[in-house]
């Protein structure tokens, strides 16, 4: 296991080494292909999980069949806990967006945590509470902010958890396609495509494959507000 990684995640705040490497002992492997569900939407499964290298989407589906992208997560992130303090079946589906390999923590064995480690809980509560407001802020972004605005938003989002600074801009390469791009904004691909090849006329971007380099970071930034 990578130590390192683990102490990103929310369930690791606040542990000190010896702890931190007997929750690891506990954990176990998971490895997931590209494009390999780890559970579905409505599943009873009730495991935590985190992300130690790779990307994983968490999606729902509507009622007409279109997929709703909830959050697009990688090294150090951490999904499942809702389960811990509200059993019940899966809210979201989780696909590998790449290879990926992740660790595993079992219900029971969380719950001695919980009972022994009362810092552990607050590292989970404050993963919940993170998740509330960045749902408070999609939904905010639905009614208040145009398509090209929830664009530049993603992009921003995207580039402060995956970039990488080059002489030439920020670099992220997301893994995503350009469908995936559009459920994680809520809008349609056509409109998705068309507000990224604005910012790309403009000089603000340039999009490469399941990649973008941002080249005028200040006016995606003023785009996205």
């Amino acid at each position: 296991m990578d130590p390192e990684v683990l102490k990103q995640a929310p369930l690791f705040k606040g542990l000190d080494d010896e702890a931190v490497a007997a929750l690891s002992a506990a954990m176990g492997t998971v490895n997931l292909a590209r494009g390999e569900i780890l559970f579905h939407e409505g599943d009873t499964e009730d495991r935590l999980y985190v992300v130690v290298s790779g990307k994983v989407k968490l999606g729902r589906s509507g009622s007409a069949g279109r997929e709703n992208l909830m959050a697009v997560l990688g090294p150090g992130q951490m999904f499942g806990e809702l389960s811990v303090f509200d059993p019940g079946p899966r809210s979201t589906t989780a696909t590998a967006v790449t290879v990926c390999d992740l660790r595993v923590l079992e219900h029971e064995v969380l719950n001695k945590w919980l009972v022994g480690r009362p810092e552990v809980a607050q590292g989970l509560l404050g993963q919940l509470a993170s998740r509330l407001r960045r749902a408070n802020d999609t939904n905010a972004d639905l009614v208040f902010s145009d398509v090209p605005g929830r664009v530049a938003k993603a992009l921003l989002d995207l580039a402060h958890r995956f970039g990488d600074h080059r002489e030439d801009g920020v670099h992220v390469h997301h893994d995503l396609t350009q469908e995936e791009l559009a459920q994680l904004v809520g809008a349609s691909r056509e409109t998705v495509n068309k507000a990224l090849a604005d910012f790309a006329a403009r000089g603000w971007i340039r999009l490469e494959p399941r990649s973008v380099t941002l080249i005028d970071v200040e006016r995606v930034e003023r785009r996205a507000r």
